[in-house]
């Protein structure tokens, strides 16, 4: 399975937020509701067990019909969207932690990952995949014969 690196780039625009919201508190103004078209990611753990990979995505609140997945090419394609809930109004301060919006996830699998035995299951905002692990061809042993004498 393939691990995606980290590139700190992308993470500039979260930590420039979260430095508005922390000069926004000190200077009072009040904070600015996010973008409804905005995208996150849910956080994801990836482990192995014996016989297969396992996927875990947090998403909390979201039903099965809000998520699509998907195999092609040996890549493991996870969608979705969080729709925001509305919002309430007061002292004309918001305050808005819960991410929402379109969400994407692309796993690529190793060659020879059976697409149709993935097992999916959303329970408590939590879901899980289970990719079964693919057959390893082992060496086969040759072992040397004698030849049947033949006699006539």
């Amino acid at each position: 399975m393939a691990i995606v690196r980290w590139s700190p780039a992308s993470d500039l625009g979260s930590l420039q937020g979260d430095m508005n919201r922390l000069f926004n508190t000190f200077l009072g103004a009040p904070e600015q509701p996010a973008p409804a078209s905005r995208r996150w990611v849910p956080a994801m753990d990836l482990f192995e067990t014996g016989s297969h990979f396992v996927a875990r995505m947090d998403l909390p609140g979201m039903s099965e019909d809000q998520l699509d997945i998907e195999v092609r090419e040996n890549v493991l394609a996870i969608a979705g969207e969080r729709v925001a809930e509305g919002r309430e109004e007061a002292d004309g301060w918001y305050r808005f932690e819960r991410p929402s919006g379109r969400f994407s996830r692309q796993l690529q699998l190793p060659e020879g990952v059976d697409a149709d035995a993935i097992e999916a299951q959303l329970e408590a905002g939590v879901l899980e995949l289970r990719i079964p692990k693919p057959e390893q061809r082992q060496p086969r042993k040759v072992t040397i014969g004698q030849r049947p004498v033949i006699e006539g």
